[in-house]
């Protein structure tokens, strides 16, 4: 190799190569006199070369790997089951009568009594049974939702104000008359770690909640449905959400598509190395997938999280902004919406199987009727915008709405503009209590179970009240339990996949009785076949 004198002049990336210096032996050498270059050009030369192949680099996650992300336990949207949100409103929320009609044994039409009407809030002349003389029909009772709401409810109010009018027809519920006791987190009320052992889970998170808490909300899970390793991860704001992945600083460097091809090119120089290659570990084959799996998770997250939009509340077009469900307005400055658009973020979009939004205040026997009606409302605005946002997506949904605990009213009316004439809450009262669900289907409402009217209704209430709107404790199993109430719910998210009779299976010890027990106690037909395809 000619050797160059002093004053010769070289090219700007000419090696260096002295006659007073011996050959260069080790890296540091040949980086210093320019005969290979540091390690950030060498990583381009090496992997970006294998762009040219499209055997060994492609666009995007390409099919070999998405072989392999099942067989190293990724998936890309959840587990395929129908996605399930609870509203865990703390404090004792009133549901029944003034919100959800509940009625006697026919089911919610079948009317109590004034009397009973006015415990729930309700004024003589807003009863659900009034005729209006010139239709016949009862101006108090709205359907729009499949569920019989009263016409002047909040619940009502708010989820008109989301859901688009045409969206409303694919929707259906029922409510379940049931005790709870008041004004305590002690209820075991929450169903997400039973809806996880029927098969929900996320692509990144199993369960998530609102709250740092076992359950993810305010009420108790089941103790004996808990599994400690899927306690659900607190997500309460946007950046709960977008920290969540790390795609490390290749991304910002690179396009999110190259990113993802470098990420797949080095998956394959290490499989094809492994393959060569004897660890010399009794668990040869076992640190060899754990490899393997490493490399293939990267690129997946690099995959499907690259893009920034793509786990951030605020940066989705139907949940925030001109055309969005929440206004920027009202997504900066309202804590309550930017929380249920981060659960609603992650649950629908198949990143979390289940999610609980937690939401407080709702022990508001205040001797008024304005604060309980404008809690409901904005409640009622987030449970609309998770309806809405399942339309919007063309994916089905299973929302669930309970309290712990109720209110009733001793008659007093209040007068004021939100008060809206109807009856003040005057204290907690338990035997008032029921819970909701509804369900959004994009094939169309979900049909209830029975061959006639009477059979649905009774289908669309599942237990009923006396006459005085007291629960009746006899009429069902989750009446008077609040352990059977979560069973229920569950019962009723496996019949929404046609599996209701798995259900044994899945709890071999529960307590809502035999076969045909469990039927009754079942309100719709299947909308999805075991999963979403």
């Amino acid at each position: 190799m000619k050797k160059f004198t002093r004053y010769q002049n070289l090219p700007v990336d000419a090696p260096l190569l002295h006659a007073d210096h011996a050959r260069p032996m080790t890296r540091r050498d040949f980086i210093a006199q320019g005969l290979k270059a540091g390690v950030a050009t060498l990583m381009g030369t090496s992997v970006f070369g294998l762009f040219a192949n499209p055997r060994m680099a492609m666009a995007e996650l390409s099919s070999d790997l998405e072989a392999l992300k099942a067989s190293c336990g990724i998936a890309t949207q959840g587990a395929g089951k129908i996605p399930f949100i609870v509203f865990d409103l703390a404090g004792g929320a009133n549901i029944a009568g003034s919100n959800v009609l509940v009625g006697k044994r026919g089911g919610q039409l079948d009317f109590l009594s004034s009397a009973g009407y006015s415990k729930l809030g309700i004024p003589g002349d807003m009863i659900p049974s009034i005729s209006n003389p010139q239709t016949g029909l009862s101006d108090f009772i709205n359907s729009e939702f499949g569920l019989a709401f009263h016409a002047d409810s909040a619940f009502l109010r708010g989820m008109q104000e989301r859901v688009a009018v045409g969206n409303r027809a694919n929707i259906n519920g029922a409510v379940i008359p049931a005790r709870s006791e008041n004004d305590t987190g002690n209820n075991p009320h929450n169903p997400m770690y039973g809806i996880n052992r029927v098969g929900a889970d996320g692509s990144l998170l199993t369960l998530i909640g609102s709250r740092n808490s076992e359950s993810g909300g305010n009420s108790m899970a089941p103790a004996a449905m808990i599994d400690p390793a899927k306690r659900p991860t607190k997500i309460d704001r946007p950046s709960d959400v977008t920290g969540l992945v790390d795609t490390g600083d290749l991304i910002g460097l690179l396009s999110q598509q190259d990113s993802v091809a470098v990420l797949e090119s080095i998956q394959r120089i290490s499989d094809m190395k492994l393959a060569r290659t004897d660890t010399g570990i009794s668990t040869d084959a076992v640190v060899k997938d754990l490899v393997r799996c490493g490399y293939v998770k990267s690129a997946d997250i690099a995959d499907r999280f690259g893009d920034p939009s793509s786990l951030n509340p605020a940066l989705d077009p139907n949940l925030v902004g001109s055309s969005g469900i929440f206004s920027q307005e009202e997504f900066d400055s309202n804590a309550e919406f930017s929380k249920t658009a981060s659960v609603l973020k992650l649950v629908m979009n198949g990143y979390a199987g289940a999610g609980t939004i937690t939401m407080g205040g709702f022990d508001y026997h205040t001797g008024d009727r304005s604060t309980g009606e404008r809690r409901d409302f904005r409640a009622s605005q987030c449970m609309g915008a998770c309806l809405e946002y399942a339309a919007r997506l063309g994916m089905p949904l299973m929302m669930y709405v309970m309290s712990d605990g109720a209110v009733a009213s001793n008659g007093s009316i209040d007068d004021s503009m939100d008060g809206r004439g109807k009856g003040v809450w005057t204290g907690d009262n338990s035997s008032t209590a029921a819970s909701f669900f509804l369900v959004y289907n994009p094939g169309g409402a979900p049909q209830l179970i029975g061959a006639t009217m009477e059979q649905q209704a009774q289908h669309q209430q599942l237990g009923f009240m006396r006459a005085d709107a007291s629960v009746e404790t006899a009429s069902s199993p989750a009446a008077n339990n609040v352990n059977l109430l979560v069973e229920t719910v569950i019962l009723n998210y496996l019949a929404l996949h046609g599996e209701q009779h798995l259900f044994s299976n899945y709890f071999p010890g529960h307590g809502l009785g035999n076969a045909t027990l469990m039927d009754s106690l079942t309100a719709f037909e299947p909308i999805v076949n075991g999963t979403i395809s």
